[in-house]
């Protein structure tokens, strides 16, 4: 039934009308006729306190009987959380703490990195009991960093600039709604994608933009990795890299923001403030469909890097020597206090004991390659990055290109292209957000950029 029809039966504009589509769509997707539904709708009109037990209908049920009939959200039960780094954005904080209160919430933890973000915060890490939560997921599904080392020289970059230039000009694409004329391949594009009606509906769309970067903080990136230990699988020395930083494209982007309000209908007993934190139970229908789209997206967003790693390195007749990819803005599910739980990772890398990942800096700053510790108060985890310090309206009225070009210099990095919300002024000293997750993570080699592109600014450089 659409809105149309459901206010003829006495639903008004509101919490009640807003989940009562939601779980239309959902009666429809179990089988009920239209009749059914009808019928259903009415029945609950009529007597919500008979429905508040429904997995279908219960959410228009404690609509109609307001809010004393809602669930708990803030009653001073706080699911334990810990935080690493000092000086961490008050509004990072009051998210993490919100999204401690849900019923679902299991345990949290902050990494130095944060700051706010839709619902969870970025740095953000939430255990939850059989739910998932979209936004805090984020929308940017399975957002990830991708390293190859390449068998080139690494003096080249000082001495053959040209080439690499022409690579990242020729094989990347940046910015929204940015493809390629003629499409990538890649067999990502022959699974399944109806197993949701946004990637189904997304398909064509996700595969002109295969093998792009997008705008934001993504990048593609050539620059120095040194590595300080044998046992990364790489002798130590000194090697010439590529280096990424992408996720779903559009696609992922119209999924989180499907899911997300389909969670929101179904939970109008949230606030407000806590509607970005509205959650599908795994057991459902929409829960199972979401995290199969979910999932999707992660192999989508693996194959765009793995195109854009294979196209450059093809273009510079190099050979991939040694690869590294990890990624966040993810749930997964795992073991922790002897209970599977969803730990969601919202900017924030996977960091199990032995396991390896890539944390950035800046566009001037060292990126780190890491090994997890496998500390279990972070849920096995640690920093993505090294995580802003100002918003991007906040960064472009206080800087001009002519505070950024001599610092640029002085590190040796040429910028093709990106905007000012992205110069290194705006992202936290990564040397010290690595010395506050000393236990989280332990570095084994770094990464200096030496070219970079990124979305160009809609004005000015690039």
């Amino acid at each position: 039934m659409n809105r149309k029809q459901l206010h003829r039966l006495g639903l008004r504009a509101g919490p009640a009308l807003d989940a009562a589509v939601g779980a239309c769509i959902a009666a429809a997707r179990a089988g009920l006729s239209r009749a059914e539904i009808r019928r259903a709708v009415q029945a609950i009109i009529d007597n919500p306190h008979t429905h508040q037990d429904d997995p279908i209908w219960s959410p228009v049920a404690l609509a109609l009987l307001g809010p004393e009939a809602a669930v708990a959200v803030d009653s001073g039960s706080e699911a334990p959380w810990r935080s690493w780094g000092h000086e961490l954005d008050p509004a990072s904080i009051r998210q993490m703490e919100q999204a401690c209160r849900l019923p679902i919430a299991v345990r949290g933890a902050l990494m130095p990195d944060a700051h706010v973000g839709y619902g969870l915060p970025i740095g953000g890490v939430l255990a939850t009991d059989g739910a998932v939560i979209p936004y805090a997921v984020g929308v940017d599904i399975a957002c990830r960093v991708r390293m190859s080392v390449l068998d080139l020289p690494t003096d080249w970059l000082a001495d053959r600039p040209e080439l690499f230039r022409e690579a990242l000009e020729a094989e990347t694409r940046f910015g929204v709604g940015a493809t390629f004329r003629k499409p990538r391949q890649h067999a990502v594009m022959d699974e399944d994608w109806g197993v949701s009606p946004v990637t189904r509906a997304e398909k064509k769309t996700a595969w002109a933009q295969l093998g792009t970067s997008g705008s934001g903080n993504h990048f593609v990136e050539f620059g120095e990795l040194t590595v300080n230990r044998e046992d990364l699988g790489l002798p130590e020395g000194r090697y010439l890299a590529l280096l990424s930083h992408s996720g779903s494209r559009g696609v992922g982007n119209k999924v989180a923001t499907y899911y997300s309000n389909l969670a929101s209908q179904q939970h109008p007993e949230l606030p407000a403030d806590l509607r970005h934190l509205a959650w599908l139970t795994l057991d459902r229908a929409e829960g199972a469909e979401y995290w199969s789209a979910m999932e999707l997206m992660g192999r989508y967003a693996a194959a765009n890097h793995s195109l854009i790693h294979s196209w450059v390195s093809r273009h510079l007749g190099a050979e991939v020597l040694w690869s590294l990819e990890n990624h966040h803005n993810f749930a997964w599910k795992e073991v922790h206090d002897g209970v599977e739980r969803v730990v969601h990772r919202k900017g924030a890398t996977p960091a199990g004991a032995g396991i390896l990942g890539i944390i950035p800096g800046s566009m001037a700053s060292l990126t780190h390659i890491v090994r997890g510790l496998g500390n279990e108060h972070s849920l096995r985890s640690a920093a993505h990055g090294a995580g802003r310090l100002m918003s991007r309206s906040a960064a472009k009225k206080r800087f001009r290109w002519s505070d950024v070009e001599p610092l640029l210099r002085a590190r040796g990095v040429e910028l093709i292209s990106a905007g000012l919300d992205e110069v290194p002024m705006v992202y936290k000293d990564i040397d010290r957000v690595m010395a506050e997750q000393s236990d989280l993570v332990e570095s084994l080699g770094t990464f200096m950029p030496c070219m970079v592109k990124m979305a160009p600014a809609a004005s000015g450089r690039g």
